[in-house]
């Protein structure tokens, strides 16, 4: 990762910096595929690439031999098909109604997951003259999208309009590497796949590739731990740190013991204490359940973890500084790094590392380092 110590003349306008090392980013995709042993290895980058800038995400990706992505709606396939007319990419939110000629005319790989949007694609193909591709998504016990098995018999007649060109269905627990639905998921998806017609198959997200034994079929599609997400939580994370974030200290102040901050006086100063404001609140993702204890979330400065006082604010928050080295005005403090990585965040604020990443803030001076570099900017890379 780039020094974050080392001043710019960016820095010196005070703003939060993110830095995203893409040469991280591409090792972790290549670790994955070479984890996957005979399948592709796809890249899940909905969400404006999990909050990172969608442009420099597939473009790193796309550089390190990813041929295959997925997104989640037509609008962000769109946008990623205009920065990779080669790829092939998968929309996971299915057909939307009356949108077939959008998908068809970008390229863009429906996942059918009702009988509904199987009848749709079919009969626009047939009125179109080609028999367009699409994905069908088989439900085994998420019970969030995909059909059931009951719905298989009229999927494989319907599936004849188009070209189906692969199965696919979702881990509901993958990351708990002891859950019996694991199992029982991977034999319902076996079974469905042998009402249809013989296709490519797909079935391990970022932690089912961790399973002991892991159904790698012929396709996984990994998102989180390309990110440097943990897949296999309660064990190190085997992936490399993609994120780097740090704030700037406006304000260093000392408090008497007795003295409340933040809104609504939910902190108390025990004794004195020397407390700091930082350029960083909720509207740019650091979430405000992270103050939501009486002592908040931990970020690291002047040499140790100093912990959120008070309630996060929209633009600001205020930490407890009192053990650390000496801060003044324009030093910086680690949100995210080489000392606090996602997970440790999300777990702090009582949330999960992928909220912590999408939610990752708009006015953020951002800096891609690594492999595929693009010139840094001040705002949000892509706009998915």
């Amino acid at each position: 990762m780039q020094d974050l110590s080392a001043p710019d003349e960016n820095r010196a306008l005070g703003q939060a910096i993110l830095t995203i090392d893409l040469g991280a980013l591409a090792d972790n995709w290549r670790q994955l595929a070479e984890r996957a042993v005979d399948a592709e290895c796809a890249a899940v980058v909905k969400a404006n690439g999990y909050g990172l800038g969608v442009e420099p995400v597939a473009r790193a990706l796309s550089a390190a031999g990813c041929e295959t992505f997925f997104v989640a709606h037509l609008s962000e396939g769109e946008i990623l098909r205009k920065l990779a007319p080669e790829v092939r990419i998968f929309v996971l939110n299915g057909l939307a109604p009356g949108a077939s000629k959008i998908y068809a005319r970008a390229g863009l790989i429906p996942v059918l997951g009702s009988l509904p949007e199987l009848a749709q694609w079919s009969d626009f193909c047939r009125r179109d003259g080609a028999p367009h591709p699409a994905a069908i998504h088989i439900d085994t016990g998420m019970n969030r999208l995909g059909l059931s098995a009951a719905d298989l018999p009229r999927a494989r007649a319907l599936m004849a309009g188009f070209t189906p060109v692969l199965a696919m269905s979702h881990f509901v627990s993958a990351e708990d590497t002891s859950a019996p639905r694991n199992r029982r998921q991977i034999e319902r998806f076996h079974e469905a796949c042998n009402q249809l017609p013989p296709l490519p198959a797909s079935l391990c997200n970022s932690s089912g590739m961790f399973l002991e034994e892991a159904p790698f079929l012929d396709l996984t599609r990994p998102g989180y731990a390309l990110y440097g997400g943990n897949p296999t939580p309660g064990s190190d994370n085997p992936m490399r740190r993609v994120v780097g974030l740090t704030a700037v200290v406006l304000q260093v102040r000392d408090i008497p013991g007795g003295e409340t901050a933040g809104y609504n006086g939910r902190w108390t100063a025990p004794s004195r204490r020397k407390l700091a404001t930082i350029n960083i609140g909720y509207a740019d993702g650091f979430l405000r359940s992270g103050s939501e204890g009486e002592i908040g979330v931990d970020v690291f400065a002047g040499g140790t973890f100093c912990p959120v006082v008070g309630r996060i604010s929209m633009d600001l928050s205020i930490i407890d500084i009192s053990e650390a080295a000496s801060l003044s005005r324009g030093d910086r403090v680690e949100i995210l790094g080489p000392n606090i990585g996602v997970d440790d965040l999300a777990a702090q604020a009582g949330t999960i590392g992928y909220e912590i990443l999408t939610n990752l803030g708009r006015r953020y001076h951002r800096e891609y380092v690594g492999e595929a570099t693009p010139a840094a900017t001040a705002g949000a890379a892509g706009t998915l």
